[in-house]
């Protein structure tokens, strides 16, 4: 294991395994039949060059740069542990472009970052429930950031009938080729910028919900199994 972790770490192969990756992304798409659902959505904002904050679950990145409208320029946040730059690099060849960091520890620069691609006209893409969970559950970050932007948050995901789920905490879904794919588009979700935080609390609910709905809407287009959000976690009684 040790041998594998070295070679993996050195930068040409980290390369050639992002090269991999993109052209397995690839590969799965042309070798499919897709189908989107709700697309005029995005294509409503794309058309009126407004923009957006794409919401889609960890587990879903794989197909996701298949998503999006080429033309149109977006920024997807991304950790700064190993995973999240090896991730940074494979959406590199789709046109993709990233910001590093995090809106809840210690993300000043990143939330930075985010709000003035927002205030160029640009879009941001976040996995609200990553980078470590808990899985289909979300964080306070994206909603903080809708309500300073005052940019709606619209959730996607993908579904697709050939799939692999991994055993890891977000259930990855490794997609297969030759399948039949969809990629669902769920109605856009706003908050005022003096939103108090039940406010706050309400709209990061109906994200959540939002996003678990057009995603069990894929898996059931596809003939899968839907996935279930982990566990919430009870508080103690004081």
């Amino acid at each position: 294991m040790s041998l594998i972790k070295t070679i993996t770490r050195k930068e040409i192969v980290r390369r050639f395994l992002c090269w991999l990756g993109a052209n397995y992304i690839r590969f799965v798409y042309a070798t499919s039949r897709w189908q989107t659902v709700r697309g005029d959505i995005p294509k409503k904002y794309y058309n009126q060059n407004q923009p957006f904050i794409l919401c889609f679950w960890h587990g879903r990145l794989l197909m996701m740069p298949h998503c999006w409208d080429k033309t149109k320029p977006i920024h997807v946040l991304i950790s700064s542990h190993s995973d999240g730059q090896f991730l940074a690099k494979t959406v590199a060849h789709f046109g993709v472009k990233t910001i590093v960091g995090s809106t809840t520890r210690g993300g000043t620069a990143a939330l930075r970052g985010i709000l003035n691609a927002l205030k160029a006209g640009e879009c941001i893409g976040m996995t609200p429930d990553g980078p470590r969970g808990p899985r289909m559950r979300v964080s306070d970050g994206i909603v903080n950031i809708a309500r300073l932007s005052g940019v709606p948050i619209v959730p996607a995901s993908f579904g697709i009938a050939r799939r692999k789920v991994l055993g890891s905490w977000d259930r990855f879904i490794l997609a297969k080729p030759f399948s039949r794919g969809v990629i669902v588009w769920g109605e856009p979700i706003t908050i005022d910028r003096d939103a108090d935080d039940e406010t706050q609390e309400a709209t990061r609910r109906a994200v959540e919900e939002g996003l678990n709905a057009v995603t069990d809407e894929a898996d059931t287009l596809c003939g899968c199994s839907t996935i279930e959000p982990a566990p919430l976690i009870k508080q103690a009684a004081s």
